[in-house]
């Protein structure tokens, strides 16, 4: 048998994907700046090869064909594995993210993953009561659909959408004999709490305590990024729990686009402009005065323009401000087709970033992959010493601008157009920096190599 061994990346020197041995020891839990080492050995025997695949449940409000954000990776992850040997299993909606009166299939076979897709509520996200009770709803019917689906030995992965779902999950092993990985995109109800949309109380105490309930549950806890890991320890997952599993973007779906070869450049008529683009969810987590002031700012300068693609909380409140102050300069697009996404990301020569600095290590804007896939420059508004701030500074291809400095934010672009040279340079940094370390593959391998241990730990 082969003795190959190979790290938490995923990547084995060796030819043999034989029994894999997930061994913690190695964790250094005292530092989670990097995802966590885990020595894998090859040394599977005949009977384990000819087990059958392993079944791997995850849950999710949204799956493709749905456009958000959250959809978008689990699809990624489920089509990447499927023809892997793993049998993937989806619960999910039949609702789309930006269309709740949109009716897909209840069962279907998309490209080798069996989506179950389970009644809920219809009331969308234009209010907090409504979002509440299609929340409570999907638990329910996600609750009866994974009793039936989940079987012992299984692995179920809990994302977070909707929050807390990681508890309904949680319990369904427990009772079942399987598996669980959580999957946290953000943290709930922290960054409810933050955003001051939920008070402290002794409701939100015991919705905490039954997340970290769910934490201490689960085999293995996924954080985005290394403050995220720290902040899951500090809640009571155990650091042998946790690893870093960064999200991704497709670089073949994702490629650099020339300005000339760009459409959407050319229908939305700014061929001839500097474009500053903000791609994506604009929410309540994202600050966009900053944005707002730099665009009135820049107003009399007739060579630059702001481009906002996406939806969410805070672009219909954009919206109204760019009326009220009469901006010219300001345009507002719908999200785009996926077939269309790569001249999207293309249309901005600098795309714009934001979050608020309470929310670092509770959200990572994953908008940053295809950015950087798309090659382009990246301005973040938020935390100089935040994830963000430091992946643009070992990619070369950004900078950061303080919450609040509209006029810094308008110099920034300025130099930037002034520059053509430097804005190459970045451009070129972006993809450079995006291929070595955040591609699909990248992370695809990394879960592979994590089902595949879990799969096979005693």
């Amino acid at each position: 048998m082969s003795g190959a061994k190979c790290d938490w990346t995923g990547r084995n020197p060796g030819p043999s994907r034989d029994r894999i041995v997930f061994n913690f020891a190695a964790y250094n839990p005292r530092s989670l700046t990097t995802p966590a080492v885990c020595l894998i050995t090859s040394t599977r025997s005949t009977a384990q090869k000819n087990r059958p695949p392993l079944r791997v449940i995850f849950i999710n409000r949204y799956f493709s064909p749905d456009i958000s954000a959250t959809s978008q990776m689990l699809s990624d992850l489920c089509f990447a594995l499927a023809p892997r040997g793993f049998e993937i299993i989806v619960v999910a909606s039949r609702m789309a993210y930006d269309s709740p009166e949109t009716e897909l299939p209840a069962r279907e076979l998309c490209r080798g993953v069996d989506v179950h897709r389970v009644w809920t509520t219809r009331f969308g996200r234009s209010t907090l009561a409504g979002r509440a009770c299609d929340y409570l709803a999907f638990y329910c019917s996600a609750f009866l659909a994974l009793m039936m689906i989940v079987r012992r030995g299984d692995v179920v992965v809990a994302k977070t959408d909707p929050p807390l779902i990681s508890v309904v999950a949680a319990a369904v092993v427990r009772l079942k004999g399987a598996r669980l990985i959580n999957w946290l995109q953000d943290l709930f109800p922290e960054v409810a709490l933050r955003l001051g949309v939920v008070r402290t109380g002794a409701v939100v105490g015991l919705l905490r305590k039954l997340r970290n309930w769910s934490l201490r549950v689960a085999n293995v806890n996924v954080a985005i990024g290394s403050r995220m890991a720290k902040l899951l320890v500090e809640e009571g997952a155990t650091p042998q729990s946790i690893a870093v599993i960064h999200n991704w973007a497709d670089p073949a779906l994702i490629t650099p686009t020339p300005r000339a070869d760009n459409a959407l450049r050319q229908a939305w008529a700014l061929t001839d402009r500097f474009v500053v683009g903000y791609s994506g969810n604009l929410g309540r987590a994202h600050e966009f005065e900053t944005m707002l002031g730099a665009a009135e700012i820049l107003a009399p300068d007739p060579s630059i323009s702001f481009l906002f693609i996406g939806g969410g909380h805070g672009n219909g409140q954009l919206r109204e401000a760019t009326a009220t102050r009469g901006l010219s300069n300001v345009q507002f697009r719908p999200y785009q087709p996926q077939s269309m996404l790569a001249q999207s990301l293309a249309v901005p020569d600098v795309h714009l970033v934001s979050l608020l600095p309470a929310m670092e290590g509770l959200i990572v804007p994953s908008k940053i992959y295809g950015i950087a896939a798309a090659g382009r420059p990246c301005i973040f508004i938020g935390d100089a010493s935040g994830e963000l701030a430091d992946l643009l500074k070992q990619g070369g291809f950004g900078l950061v601008v303080t919450p609040g400095d509209s006029q810094a934010l308008a110099d920034a672009i300025r130099k930037l157009q002034a520059d053509p040279a430097q804005l190459q340079v970045q451009m070129s940094s972006a993809r450079q920096y995006f291929e070595d370390h955040h591609t699909t593959e990248h992370s695809v391998a990394r879960w592979e190599a994590l089902l595949r241990a879990l799969a096979n730990k005693d």
